[in-house]
């Protein structure tokens, strides 16, 4: 036993109550693989991929993907995933600065739900953001060198590892819960223009309890917006968990008027599914939808996190093993004979020659020179414009 879990059978009077549904909520992943056809599809029934909340009827629970498919999602959560370890090889060797949290183990997140999008639709997310800025179009050496500081990052290098985007990609946001109602706006924008097309905030489990969290549901019903709020439930916000920290974790029911939809997160099918039906419904004019998207993070919050204080290293090491969205999907794809082990490591390979080039370019692409802090300040500076610098003898000419 921990010492978080010793603590809390000491200090809670239901502590070993709460240890127990923390446990419990993890999802399991219950599903009956088909072997794929002469037409090359995967698929199979998980009857426990969903909760529903105020609805009659979800998303299909029988998911498939043809051969092409099944290897592209592969392909991108292993991108995902190594890119992720290549941040963590770089900040520990002190190449990366500052505030960096890591996305590995809920890439079936991203890549299951940029699978059902419109290249039109919009995305804003929390600080958590680079498996997003990825699957949102910046390729990784955009996402590397922007964590680098480096002039080809896809923020040039200014706004690290919490503030990265893209064309329909608002960030990378670093205030706890703040891109909610950000992206309420965005979902409004979308429906003021006449476009069939939705926004999608996502936040953490750690922000579901934030004020302006339920003032964005609000609005976002009064006005039938066209928003999918996205709770991304990794079991904890910073060290706490979401039993210790939410009175009601169950996040999709947490709005008596907004239907919701619980989805295995490790499930990259199962995800594409559900956000294919959460998008129908809010591009039919029926308003927002809350999803919870129950997955899991292998490292700690941030990377000053070690991440075992308030959790067992058995427990990380238990889901790896059972749950992990890339190993997982891949048995199935095997299973289903949509693909060989061979071609797998084929593909391993090529993700490893991707994260390796890249990791290269971040770390010898030439750092921005002092005077591009007076760039980018005001839009469309005229000609000869000048910025004073921090006294009253300095003054930059700006084109930018």
């Amino acid at each position: 036993m921990n010492t978080y879990a010793r603590l809390l059978l000491r200090l809670q009077p239901n502590g070993r109550q709460l240890i127990q549904q923390q446990q419990q909520t993890l999802p399991t992943v219950v599903s009956t693989i088909r072997k794929a056809s002469s037409g090359g599809t995967l698929e199979y029934d998980s009857p426990k991929a969903y909760k529903l909340h105020m609805l009659e009827q979800g998303p299909s629970t029988h998911v498939s993907c043809n051969r092409e498919e099944g290897l592209d999602f592969y392909k991108k959560m292993q991108v995902v995933r190594r890119m992720e370890a290549s941040a963590n090889n770089m900040y520990k060797s002190k190449l990366i600065r500052g505030f960096c949290h890591l996305y590995s183990g809920q890439e079936a997140v991203c890549v299951g739900m940029k699978a059902a999008m419109d290249k039109n639709d919009s995305l804003i997310t929390a600080y958590r953001a680079h498996g997003w800025t990825y699957m949102m179009g910046v390729p990784v050496t955009g996402v590397l060198a922007e964590l680098t500081g480096r002039k080809t990052g896809c923020a040039e290098g200014r706004g690290g590892s919490m503030h990265m985007y893209a064309p329909n990609f608002y960030g990378g946001n670093g205030i706890v819960g703040a891109q909610v109602p950000l992206g309420a706006g965005v979902a409004f924008a979308h429906k003021y223009r006449g476009e069939s097309n939705v926004c999608i905030a996502l936040y953490g489990d750690g922000a579901a309890n934030q004020g302006q969290v339920f003032e964005a549901f609000n609005m976002a019903k009064l006005w039938s917006l066209p928003c999918i709020f996205v709770c991304e439930n990794n079991g904890y916000g910073m060290g706490t968990s979401t039993q210790r920290a939410s009175a009601n974790p169950n996040f999709y029911t947490r709005c008596e008027y907004i239907p919701g939809i619980w989805v295995d997160g490790m499930d990259v099918l199962a995800v594409r599914e559900a956000t294919r039906f959460a998008r129908d419904w809010c591009t039919s004019g029926k308003g927002p939808m809350i999803m919870e998207m129950a997955t899991y993070r292998y490292f700690g919050h941030s990377m000053s996190d070690p991440g075992t204080s308030y959790r067992t290293r058995e427990e990380i090491q238990d889901v790896r093993k059972s749950r992990d969205p890339i190993t997982s999907f891949r048995e199935k794809v095997v299973q289903a004979n949509l693909a060989t082990e061979e071609e797998f490591k084929n593909i391993d390979n090529e993700v490893k020659k991707i994260i390796e080039d890249a990791e290269n370019h971040a770390q010898n692409d030439p750092e921005l020179h002092v005077d591009e802090l007076y760039s980018h300040v005001y839009s469309n500076p005229p000609p000869g414009f000048k910025i004073r610098g921090c006294d009253n003898f300095t003054y930059k000419d700006i084109n930018k």
